[in-house]
């Protein structure tokens, strides 16, 4: 078969087309193409993440996921499992986070917190810190007469460390540890009888708070260390960027007509 030259000329623009439109696709299932440009915007969001490099070997992987996605997203479809209920209220709130997120990106990118406003920060929290921070044991037990019992043993030789095991908080297999701490983290009642004794004492009386009884030993006291601002800045600015996000929120709800 002789092809006239209009026909042939045809033909060979389809041909030379073909792998353009090839080249757009990395693969098809089940008739369903899968775009390249899917492959390099998978591949763009995990090397802006620091998960990994653009090398052929990630490309390869990533393609290997999407034909895999697209074959179960295929028998789910045919399942009707999209039409559920439970999945179309799940969908809808992953909308939703999608979308809020990406507007709460947004907003930070046009109101991104200020060095002047993070050593405004650093220095009022500077300024506020405690002269002292405190070690502290405690043994927290439920009846006055369990703290008197404990605190009998405890002048008899008994380990602090063993004795907490019968605590009823979560530092009991850990030796009552509470590790260093601002005084003002703990309830009144507890910080005033800490911060009362001598390094190395044990309160002589049960110390009553809404949590139970505790007999407490202080272990050690010493200077607060606030770290330079070079060292917290980041901190600082993830806490400030925080707030601005809840002040943003908060101000959006006092405008909404809520009923």
């Amino acid at each position: 078969m002789i092809l006239k030259p209009t026909r042939l000329l045809i033909a060979m623009t389809a041909m030379a087309a073909a792998p353009v439109v090839f080249a757009q696709n990395v693969a098809t299932v089940n008739g369903k193409p899968i775009p390249a440009a899917k492959v390099d915007q998978v591949v763009k969001q995990v090397v802006a993440q620091g998960r990994a490099t653009d090398t052929p070997q990630l490309r390869e992987l990533i393609k290997k996921d999407l034909i895999g996605r697209e074959v179960l997203i295929q028998e789910a479809d045919k399942q009707g499992v999209g039409a559920r209920a439970d999945v179309k209220a799940a969908i809808d709130n992953a909308r939703q986070s999608i979308i809020i997120n990406a507007m709460l990106a947004d907003y930070v990118k046009k109101n991104p917190v200020k060095d002047a406003e993070i050593k405004a920060e650093y220095d009022k929290a500077k300024a506020q810190a405690p002269e002292k921070e405190y070690h502290a044991r405690h043994i927290l037990v439920e009846k006055e007469d369990e703290a008197k019992a404990i605190i009998a043993k405890l002048k008899g030789g008994a380990k602090f460390e063993e004795l907490a095991k019968q605590g009823k908080d979560g530092t009991a297999q850990n030796g009552g540890d509470l590790g260093w701490a601002d005084p003002r983290g703990f309830v009144p009642e507890f910080s005033k009888a800490m911060t009362s004794l001598q390094k190395g004492a044990i309160t002589d009386t049960p110390v009553k708070t809404q949590f139970g009884y505790h007999v407490i030993k202080l272990e050690d006291v010493r200077p607060v260390q606030v770290p330079p601002l070079d060292q917290v800045k980041q901190q600082v600015a993830e806490s400030l960027q925080q707030k601005k996000l809840a002040e943003f929120r908060e101000s959006l709800m006092k405008k909404a007509k809520i009923q």
